[in-house]
């Protein structure tokens, strides 16, 4: 994934988990979740730019995505990557630093909150899969016939994937960018991980959660891109009405890739969040 490399990691009930951490020790802690079907590469702009504004950053690869360990069978539900997300951070020893969640990483980060006792300082929420209903038709035709699609020629299946990530942006992916985050789905073992990951996709891990967003009680904001043809701009609108006190802030001309799409733009709105 280019310059991108995670340089730590920790052995879970799911496999080995990459991570690392950028800026200064002493700085306020701030960790920075992915979502699906992408890695923290979709970070390698922001993270180093909220480092240099003195925070300490804290990134991972969710098991079974980017760097991170792939084999058959794994548990790579959004349940059990709650459950990795909150052991990461009494490893890190992070008692309660700000959060920021995109996509998949909204509920992992919400789970972590919601059931597994994570306390946070702050929580910004990028995009996130969090209320029903989710799953694009494509996704739902995956995650049905997972096993089919498992055995498609390695250049088909490339191309779909390809065709898949391009999707999530409005403005179009770099070309490098494209290859960072599709990289990690080809060969043998990275196209069965992608579709493990889809079939193992189920809305209930936001059913259970999706009644105790009125409970929430840190400052939180809810970032969206409002050309996301993923998970629509009104969802935003929605979610924010549910948590108490969120504040939503549009990302004009950005898809569902807002970290890429927008990265100043998202970067300008973390930051001011962070140090409010």
């Amino acid at each position: 994934m280019g310059d991108w490399s995670l340089r730590e990691s920790l052995e879970t009930a799911s496999g080995t988990v990459r991570w690392d951490r950028l800026g200064d020790p002493a700085g306020e802690p701030v960790v920075l979740l992915h979502g699906t079907p992408f890695s923290s590469y979709v970070w390698h702009e922001i993270a180093p730019a909220l480092a240099a504004a003195g925070h300490l950053v804290h990134v991972w690869d969710m098991a079974g995505y980017g760097a991170s360990g792939m084999y058959p069978d794994q548990d790579v539900s959004l349940g059990a990557q709650g459950e990795i997300f909150t052991g990461l951070l009494e490893h890190w020893g992070l008692r309660e630093p700000s959060v920021v969640a995109h996509d998949f990483g909204g509920c992992v980060a919400l789970r972590a909150h919601l059931l597994h006792g994570a306390r946070y300082r702050r929580l910004a929420l990028v995009d996130p899969v969090a209320l029903e209903p989710w799953g694009s038709p494509f996704f739902r035709l995956v995650a049905e016939h997972s096993h089919v699609f498992e055995q498609l020629p390695a250049p088909l299946h490339e191309a779909l994937v390809r065709e898949y990530v391009t999707s999530a942006s409005r403005p179009g992916l770099r070309p490098e960018a494209l290859d960072a985050l599709v990289g990690p789905w080809t060969g043998e073992r990275g196209q069965g991980a992608f579709y493990r990951q889809i079939a193992q996709a189920d809305q209930r891990y936001t059913d259970e959660i999706q009644p105790l967003y009125p409970t929430i009680d840190l400052p939180v904001t809810v970032c969206w891109g409002t050309e996301d043809t993923w998970i629509p701009f009104a969802k935003g609108q929605e979610l924010a009405g549910l948590i108490p006190g969120a504040r939503l802030v549009p990302v004009p001309e950005a898809g569902h890739l807002v970290p890429l799409d927008a990265p100043a733009l998202l970067t300008s709105a973390l930051l001011a969040f962070l140090t409010s």
